[in-house]
């Protein structure tokens, strides 16, 4: 099993119940044995969960929330179903039939509520009409390849006015064809009686399910069907979804028969469809169940709803009141004690009908497997949900395991599930993929990580259809139909194409990436960190060696130092680790242990007038120091020249007050900038980026298309005459390589399907990559695909761009200044075509981005997709042939301040990525940045360190990456020896940060030595003094000299 993009799905982890400050209260009148009852009560319930035996479905909501964000099981799973899985696809009578007048069928009450409810919808003539093209859905089952076809039968069809006498010959010849044409296939029907269209006629002459002599009527109809197709039907259904027959026909009057507002009548409605089914239940158990061996169930819908605050205990049980009030008004009867919850029975006491002790012996059991619908009928409107206040989740794992924890992990079959379009879709229904893909790899993820018993899906729907209360405004077919024609042809959408592709596959593999490899870079890799732009200090923040000045102090009391007058000292020159930011950026580089260190220039504080008229020697000084003593470190540096962002251009204010890139002239500013770098820094600095992104700007000179393609022109001719530069006069004795860095982001169509999305993608990477590659690496022009499609927009009238002309001397001085080929990846993009209108570099592009849902995404919604960095290495290669290649920025933004898993996770598959890329594809990487080294405050998090320079754990995750140089097997001897250059580094980055303390010290122990050769001078000059002058001194008679 190989987890991937993660479908949101938490796993089956459970915690103990909390309560949160609002309950404070509570907290602190709460006895001792109080607190030990509900730990004992929250242990009950989880030892249910992992046991499996039915129990209290809220612990469901009780989650760890200190559980990893990548932990395999909330990841996407990249697995297979189990064995034999039962695969199928499903259909209501009603909404594909059609033909509601012909051969003999009878009205229901949905063609009396679609008259007089729906006057939008004219006709149900104008359905996918299976009724008359029979072969046509046949076709469509088989190019899916499903195990099962689950269909309804109408009612009204086979007994046009309810009762069940003497069949409708013709109804009855459809659906014994259909059945005998499923079994001659090997497609396993899979019947439902009844679906919503109950005969009119006994809606007029009983009041439908309101009376209870509905249930012998039922049941009367059932016995029929299973007398007649029961020799080729293995699994039935007596009732779709009772919810909505009852809460929706009673409650909100949106479906037939369109009575609103009478709560009675819909617990009625409830109890009467309850006993009807379990005496369906009982029927076929005894009379048909022997000889036919099939199993029978009622499928049972819900929706689902997550708490507004996950730790608070009241929404928690409103979580549960809200999905006990849907799903267990119905399930807990039947799989449940034959009665219902008591949280309904509290609070609908005087409405809700009670169960005798013998009819809850009746309705108890009487299901053979537990049917379960998850689909929109049950989210639309949202506003006639029962959500309590609490927040609507289409997650269909959490539903399985509650219904695990409720009611004692049932087999569960999938009766139906899918989404929805509008109705102009026609067979390009992308969303729909991602939505199939979401809820069926949370059906996997049930089966493998939670144990759930989950034996087959339902998608839904075969065809476009009647779609109940919003006709044919919304569609949900897997096959496209055209209503208004006359052979109503099945058109398979890209979802039919998905659902066949998964069936196929018995579930999910691993396309997109080959298994990880193991395996080192070379010895010389860059093992780098990226930084954005470092603003210099121009007035050292350690003045306390360099400060000529005495000072005396509290000479006044108040602690304070004074100056000293007319008084000046001797001092040291200046030093670069008088600068405490670069002290502070030297102990964070030493602790990430790279090889490399990206940052870049700050251009308005060296050039404040944006000419060589003013320069600002002290900047130029401190970023001279950063290089001087990160190479100290043997951390060499990568300097990039200009760095934009979107929300600040980096330009000094007169060249921006000029026009900025607007203003062919920028390119000569820029060039004299440069030189000036390369002539103070160029000695110690091998590496250049010019400029940073520059096929981003359409951020910034976003007033028209025009406006961007002039400012990027300028900026490819600004770093053309910056690289020529270097290479004529400073590249023979610098001897190193400039390069401007690209954003280059993978382009995936988001509908594998469709060929305009395929082409889509294409065009990003062409608009966004190759529009400043294909001038500098290959054709001294840009792309000939971006030249004809804003063309072909001109044509169409929908722009009014045009790119700009290189002249013959522009080609050739761009064509080639580039020494290597600098990315900034960070992920990959799902790409749809979208026409649109309007002189603008987006809108020239004509795509649209589509989020997938079940990837593992950032808080700013960046997707970790690791196997579309190798994609876009192999691009380049191919397109431009065995350049180098520096990964200059890669990273992802993690909302831990700490331990920040995601990053750790990410750095680990993307190194995996490039990795295939150099062993497999060949693909020249020289080195990798990881992004970024710290942080910004009010910011997404990017950084290693915080903004407050704390580290975080994928420090060592990222040190342990670069000291084995790679992903090397476990036996595999080191390629490059680490040890003695990390001492090396050690006691470099010792001696820089403790080198005040290191002088004080010295100074210490000097004086400490003076005193004590100076103590022990005097001591032996002393002693030899008595010893000389006592010998004079007379003694008294019987004493003797000492000499102490």
């Amino acid at each position: 099993m190989k987890p991937g993009c993660a479908a949101g799905s938490p796993g089956n982890e459970w915690l103990f119940f909390r309560t949160d400050e609002s309950n404070t209260r509570y907290r602190k009148t709460m006895s001792n044995r109080g607190l030990q009852s509900s730990v004992i009560l929250s242990t009950f319930i989880l030892l249910r969960a992992v046991t499996g035996f039915s129990g209290d479905g809220r612990a469901i909501w009780s989650k760890n929330p200190t559980f990893s964000p990548v932990n395999e099981s909330q990841l996407f799973l990249y697995d297979t179903f189990p064995k034999n899985f039962f695969w199928g696809i499903g259909t209501g009578a009603f909404q594909v039939e059609g033909n509601w007048k012909t051969d003999g069928k009878g009205p229901s009450i949905w063609d009396h509520f679609t008259h007089t409810h729906l006057k939008s919808v004219n006709s149900m003539n104008s359905s996918s009409d299976s009724y008359i093209f029979l072969e046509k859905d046949l076709s469509a089952l088989d190019f899916i390849g499903v195990s099962f076809y689950q269909f309804s039968i109408s009612w009204p069809r086979l007994f046009p006015d309810g009762t069940v006498a003497v069949a409708n010959a013709k109804g009855l010849q459809y659906y014994n064809t259909l059945l005998d044409a499923l079994v001659l296939r090997n497609i396993e029907p899979i019947v439902t009686l009844y679906h919503w269209d109950l005969p009119l006629a006994l809606q007029e002459r009983y009041g439908g399910w309101k009376n209870e002599i509905m249930i012998d009527i039922f049941n009367d109809y059932a016995t029929y069907c299973f007398q007649t197709f029961g020799d080729r039907v293995k699994y039935w259904i007596t009732i779709h979804n009772p919810y909505l027959v009852a809460w929706h026909g009673y409650e909100t009057g949106m479906h037939a028969p369109g009575e609103k507002g009478n709560l009675a009548a819909v617990y009625t409605v409830g109890h009467n469809l309850i006993k009807a089914h379990s005496k369906v239940w009982h029927n076929y158990d005894i009379n048909f169940r022997p000889h036919q061996k099939g199993s029978l169930s009622i499928t049972l819908g819900s929706h689902w709803v997550e708490p507004n605050r996950p730790e608070n205990m009241m929404d928690i049980l409103r979580c549960q009141q809200s999905v006990v009030s849907v799903l267990g008004w119905f399930a807990h009867p039947i799989h449940g004690d034959g009665d219902y919850p008591e949280l309904m029975k509290n609070q609908l006491l005087s409405i809700l009908p009670p169960f005798s002790e013998a009819e809850k012996d009746e309705v108890r059991g009487t299901a053979d497997f537990f049917a379960f619908s998850f689909g929109p009928n049950n989210f639309k409107p949202q506003n006639t949900m029962a959500k309590m206040g609490q927040n609507v989740s289409l997650n269909l794992r959490e539903v399985l395991n509650w219904i695990k924890l409720e009611y004692g992990n049932p087999r569960i079959l999938i009766t139906e599930n899918g989404w929805f379009t509008d109705s102009h879709v026609e067979t390009e229904d992308t969303t729909a993929i991602y939505m199939m893909k979401n809820f069926l790899n949370q059906v996997l993820q049930a089966i493998r990580f939670d144990g759930i018993q989950v034996f087959g899906y339902t998608a839904w729907s075969l065809l476009d259809g009647f779609e109940w209360q919003d006709g044919y405004t919304t569609r949900r077919g897997l096959f496209y139909v055209d209503f208004n024609s006359n052979q109503k042809e099945r058109k398979p959408k890209s979802s039919a194409h998905y659902y066949k592709q998964i069936i196929k596959e018995n579930g999910f593999t691993l396309k997109e990436s080959t298994p990880d490899v193991q395996g080192q870079f070379p010895c010389d890799f860059s093992w780098g960190v990226t930084d954005s732009v470092l603003k210099p200090e121009l007035v050292a923040s350690s003045p306390q060696f360099t400060d000529p000045h005495l000072y005396v102090w509290n000479v006044t009391g108040n602690r304070l130092l004074h100056q000293v007058k007319g008084v000046k000292l001797k001092t040291r020159p200046g030093q670069c680790t008088d600068f405490v930011s670069i002290k502070r950026q030297l102990q964070m580089l030493a602790r990430m242990k790279v090889t490399h260190y990206r940052f870049a220039l700050d251009w308005p504080s060296i050039l404040p007038t944006g000419n060589l008229s003013r320069v600002n020697g002290q900047a130029l000084r401190y970023y001279r120091c950063v290089v001087s003593e990160s190479l100290k470190l043997n951390i060499s540096p990568m300097v990039t020249l200009y760095y934009p962002t979107h929300a600040h251009l980096g330009l000094p204010k007169p060249l921006l007050q000029s026009g900025g890139w607007l203003n062919p002239s920028m390119a000569k500013a820029f060039q004299d900038y440069a030189e000036l770098c390369f002539q103070e820094l160029g000695d110690l600095v091998k590496l250049w980026i010019t400029i940073n992104e520059p096929n981003r700007l359409s951020n910034i000179y976003s007033h028209s298309s025009n406006d961007t393609y002039r400012a990027a022109h300028n900026l490819l001719i600004a770093h053309a005459l910056a690289w020529h530069l270097y290479d004529r006069q400073y590249r023979p004795t610098q001897r190193g390589a400039v390069s401007l860095s690209l954003h280059s982001d993978w382009a995936e169509p988001a509908n594998p399907f469709a060929d305009s999305h395929r082409q889509a993608a294409e065009r990003f990477l062409q608009f966004e990559i190759a529009w400043f590659a294909e001038p500098l690496f290959k054709t001294g022009d840009y792309p000939l695909a971006m030249r004809e499609y804003i063309a072909f927009k001109n044509r169409q009238e929908l722009s009014r761009s045009t790119l700009p002309q290189f002249t013959k001397e522009e080609s050739r001085l761009v064509k080639g200044a580039a020494d290597f080929y600098a990315l900034n990846h960070f992920t990959t993009r799902f790409v749809m075509h979208a026409r649109q209108n309007g002189s603008h570099y987006i809108a020239d592009r004509d795509v649209q981005f589509l989020q997938d849902i079940t990837c593992l995404s950032s808080p700013t919604r960046l997707a970790v997709l690791p196997w579309g960095e190798r994609k876009v290495l192999s691009w380049i290669k191919r397109n431009y042939g065995d350049l180098d290649i520096y990964i200059t920025a890669n990273g992802i933004d993690d909302p831990s301040v700490e331990n920040d898993q995601l990053r750790e996770y990410y750095l680990g598959k993307y190194i995996q990525e490039a990795m295939k890329a150099y062993l497999v594809d060949n693909v020249k990487i020289r080195g990798y940045y990881a992004f970024k080294l710290t942080e910004e405050k009010s910011k997404p998090r990017y950084g290693f360190f915080t903004s407050d320079f704390k580290a975080k754990s994928s420090i060592q995750f990222y040190n342990r990456l670069i000291s084995t140089s790679g992903l090397p097997s476990g036996n595999s001897s080191p390629r490059c020896s680490q040890t003695q250059t990390n001492t090396e580094c050690t006691v470099c980055l010792f001696l820089v940060q403790k080198k005040p303390l290191i002088f004080f010290g010295c100074c210490f122990f000097s004086s400490l030595v003076l005193l004590l050769s100076v103590t022990i001078f005097h001591k032996r000059k002393r002693r030899k003094f008595w010893k000389e002058n006592l010998q004079d001194i007379p003694l008294q008679k019987g004493h003797k000299r000492v000499l102490s």
